[in-house]
């Protein structure tokens, strides 16, 4: 299934090729996984660092990247181009020689080549904290017209046929209490998000309780969150509050919502709180055989995501597909 997945999502590139910017050009999973996509046309890596430094890495480590864009701060050629449309974008937070300063440093840098049309998108993380990745994006690339909110979700894949093989899960992340406007937001991103890798979103919000089963405040927050849903997006196929079991199971749909044109056959999942998304991804996970793909950040006007920092090659060359197939 996930052999699958990834298939669709080049072949979609193949119609349109994109570049992407790798913020850590000397890390050995990065130069390995540009090695790999450099075999193909369809996805251009474009390396931040010292020339020399990233050649000798690769030679060292065995990689070719003969053909990789490589592009170093200290000389590129139209940086003081970019450190005024950085002071413009900064409205006056930022100095130009902070700017200048800030642009030294490969996710800054690599941020403002998406901002400035060099790349079409960005994958840092190797190195950097998810913090440090998602600060430049939020200052320059900025939330979409309408969005308020920076949030993320899981691809999760599991080999098999049927039901339940691709799920999507948000927001496992970013947002740690999200409000029910939020919660508007990150099951609109969501839903959307999943759609591009061929879910089509049956999307349950999730909670202790359903429908009334059981009371408290998350309670009341993802109930409320999904009749605003309802009142924005009537076309979506999502239901709440729904205990987990009820979002999957049929059998126990019958007994508790009968009714419901989601419960027992979710495959989008909404949490109430970074804690119980969290928590729940890497169960599904380490105990239901899924292989976790993410976080995949949404909301943004461009896609900038965020790789693990014990992340492997294997999960950089997937990450790069996955982000490019957002642009």
């Amino acid at each position: 299934m996930a052999i699958h997945m990834f298939q669709q999502l080049i072949d979609t590139l193949k119609k349109s090729p994109k570049k992407i910017v790798f913020t850590e050009g000397t890390d050995p999973r990065i130069l390995e996984a540009s090695a790999r996509l450099l075999a193909g046309t369809w996805l251009s890596p474009i390396l931040i660092g010292n020339e020399d430094e990233i050649k000798a890495a690769a030679e060292e480590a065995c990689f070719n990247i003969r053909g990789a864009v490589i592009i170093d701060p200290v000389n590129y050629p139209d940086m003081e181009n970019m450190v005024q449309a950085m002071v413009e974008l900064r409205r006056g937070k930022m100095t130009p020689d902070e700017c200048r300063a800030a642009l030294k440093h490969g996710n800054y840098f690599g941020t403002m080549l998406v901002k400035m049309g060099v790349a079409d998108c960005l994958l840092g993380g190797a190195t950097y904290s998810t913090a440090d990745t998602v600060r430049p994006a939020l200052q320059l690339i900025k939330t979409k017209p309408g969005n308020k909110i920076v949030s993320s979700c899981f691809i999760l894949v599991r080999e098999g046929v049927g039901a339940n093989t691709v799920l999507a899960m948000g927001d496992c992340a970013i947002n740690i209490d999200p409000t029910e406007d939020d919660l508007v937001e990150i099951t609109t991103e969501v839903a959307h998000c999943a759609r591009l890798f061929g879910i089509e979103p049956k999307v349950a919000m999730l909670s202790y309780s359903t429908k009334g089963s059981g009371h408290g405040e998350t309670v009341d927050k993802m109930r409320h969150a999904y009749e605003k849903v309802m009142a924005t997006h009537p076309d979506f196929d999502v239901d709440g509050e729904l205990q987990f079991d009820a979002a999957v199971s049929p059998k126990v749909a019958e007994t508790k919502c009968k009714d419901s044109k989601v419960a027992g056959q979710a495959n989008t999942f909404i949490f109430p709180n970074i804690n119980a998304g969290n928590i729940g991804y890497k169960i599904a996970q380490r105990l239901g055989g899924f292989d976790a793909y993410g976080p995949v950040l949404l909301g943004l006007n461009a896609p900038i995501n965020d790789l693990s920092r014990g992340c492997n090659a294997q999960e950089v060359y997937s990450m790069a597909i996955i982000t490019a197939a957002l642009a």
